[in-house]
Formats: C-alpha cells, sequence, structure tokens
C-alpha cells in the first residue's frame, strides 16, 4: 500500500488522533459505559413494581404494582365481551377487580374467567379505582402469572 493509503487508513480509523491502543480502550470504555446505562434503566423498571397485600391495593392507586392472591371468581359481561377476574372476595365484596377489555381479550388462549377461577396469580399492572373498588387492566396475558403459592407463609401474603 502507498504512504498516502496508510495514512488516509489510519487518520480514517483514528478517533480523535488517539493512538490504535488508546483506541481500542476508548471503545471499550464506550461499550462499558452503554451496558452501565442499561443495567441501570434495568435495575430501575425492577424497582419500580412494588409487590402488594390485596387488602392493601386501595392505599396504592396510581402506582404499577404486583398482587399475588387467588382468584375468587370470574365473569365474562355481554354485550361487551369484557372480562372481570375478582380477587379477595366475590362481587360486590372483592378487594381486587381484574379487567380485560374486549379489545384484549383474543390475546389470552381459552376463556380467562374459567381458566383463572380458583388459581393463584401474579398480577402486574397499574392500579386504579372503578366504582371505589381497586382495579388493575390487563391488556397482555404476561401481565397475569399462575403461581403456586401457600399464602400463609408466602413473605407478601402480609404485604406492604
Amino acid at each position: 500500500m502507498s504512504p498516502n493509503i496508510v495514512h488516509n487508513f489510519r487518520t480514517f480509523n483514528c478517533i480523535k488522533g488517539l493512538s490504535p491502543i488508546n483506541q481500542i480502550t476508548a471503545l471499550n470504555m464506550k461499550k462499558l459505559l452503554v451496558l452501565t446505562a442499561f443495567a441501570a434503566l434495568f435495575a430501575y423498571k425492577a424497582s419500580a413494581q412494588t409487590t402488594v397485600a390485596v387488602k392493601n391495593a386501595a392505599k396504592h392507586i396510581g402506582q404499577t404494582v404486583k398482587i399475588c392472591d387467588k382468584v375468587v371468581d370470574g365473569k365474562l359481561i355481554t354485550p361487551s365481551n369484557t372480562t372481570l377476574l375478582n380477587i379477595g372476595g366475590d362481587n360486590p365484596s372483592q378487594q381486587l377487580t381484574i379487567t380485560i377489555p374486549a379489545a384484549d381479550r383474543p390475546k389470552f388462549k381459552g376463556r380467562p374467567e374459567i381458566d383463572y377461577r380458583g388459581k393463584d396469580i401474579i398480577v402486574t399492572g397499574k392500579l386504579a379505582t372503578y366504582k371505589g373498588k381497586p382495579q388493575i387492566v390487563v391488556t397482555d396475558p404476561k401481565q397475569i402469572k399462575i403461581v403456586l403459592m401457600d399464602n400463609s407463609t408466602m413473605p407478601f401474603a402480609q404485604g406492604k
């Protein structure tokens, strides 16, 4: 290669005049900085969800939370095709209602009002109120996970 090509190649590859060794160090530092930023974002996202006992759901309205408890009953409301899952008691004395809007119901396999009945679940979502009672609107099946738990020994059964 001619000296001009080598010079242009070196100039093109140089990061603000750094030597090749320092270029590698600078690139590694940039990668480390990007990875650290992603790790911090992931840690913040994970910590943004507080686990709350269903009996305390009303104290956390407006927050994104995880609630772990048993689905007592479920109902498909016709003709709106909205699904309601009750936690902490039968309607109208439930402590939390999980609402699956009609537009999102096709994302769920089977019949959620039957499939989740009697199951221990963890639901994740933003707490709101509907007719004075806590509610979480679920738009994705990933927001509800069926789990096996013993409510008397789980640390979140007492909750915050």
